[in-house]
């Protein structure tokens, strides 16, 4: 009973965790998958593609004063000591410059990962919102080495991939690709996994998150974790994200 308590609290602080990451990308966007080449022609030099990400995701977080939203919080586990599922759907409401206010619409499957985990998602959210917290998960040079991977032309429009290394080994930071949007220098997608393990429990976790525009701003619009366990287990987190309205936001300069 004690391992089976101490391997369940472990998967749920491992997904609360990385589910954070999405927290702090509230101006980011959109689908498409083709294969990277580097043998494209890249339109701007790496320092000018992170320079203007940098300012363009810290003039929308100032220009976006208010929004709603639906979440569908769903989590699969198989394996020891037993299988277990839960969804859960939420309604948000934020306000500037971090204040977010929760109302769960309805919950099923689970309790434990009810409580566990999607409640404590959303607690963590609220302690996130800190300038602090939010300085030290950005995606900056304070935080991160970038280097250039390539460069796609898609139907939607150009994105630069580039590789993000962590600075520090922090389980809060994360190694691995995102997409940039060439337009509007937001992410387009972020696959990744964790600068550092966050539990001796998990053997493996890997993280997939991809954003939507609405109106002039970049939103989540999906976020997968998936945790390999080492007594043989799996958890998989996904959020999903729709019905969003922006309520209240200032213009956006334009990038020169």
């Amino acid at each position: 009973m004690r391992m089976h308590f101490q391997t369940r609290t472990e998967i749920g602080l491992t997904v609360f965790l990385w589910s954070l990451l999405c927290v702090h990308a509230v101006t980011q966007a959109g689908p498409s998958d083709p294969t990277i080449s580097s043998a494209n022609r890249v339109p701007l030099p790496l320092d000018r593609i992170v320079n203007n990400l940098q300012e363009r995701n810290a003039q929308r977080a100032a220009a976006l004063d208010e929004f709603v939203g639906t979440r569908v919080y769903r989590m699969q586990y198989r394996g020891f000591p037993s299988d277990r599922d839960a969804e859960m759907v939420v309604n948000v409401a934020y306000r500037s410059p971090g204040a977010k206010q929760f109302t769960v619409v309805s919950e099923k499957g689970s309790q434990f990962v009810v409580d566990h985990v999607f409640k404590k998602l959303l607690e963590g959210e609220q302690e996130a919102a800190s300038d602090e917290n939010r300085r030290r998960t950005a995606l900056t040079t304070e935080n991160y080495d970038f280097s250039l991977a390539g460069y796609e032309a898609t139907p939607d429009g150009g994105r630069y991939v580039l590789d993000l290394r962590p600075k520090t080994k922090d389980k809060f930071l994360y190694r691995g690709k995102i997409w940039v949007d060439a337009r509007d220098f937001a992410v387009v997608r972020i696959e990744g996994e964790p600068g550092k393990n966050p539990s001796f429990w998990i053997k493996k976790t890997e993280i997939a998150h991809q954003y939507v525009k609405v109106n002039d701003f970049w939103l989540p619009a999906e976020d997968r974790t998936e945790s390999v366990v080492r007594l043989g287990g799996r958890a998989v987190l996904s959020i999903e994200y729709r019905d969003y309205k922006i309520t209240k936001s200032t213009p956006l300069p334009g990038i020169h």
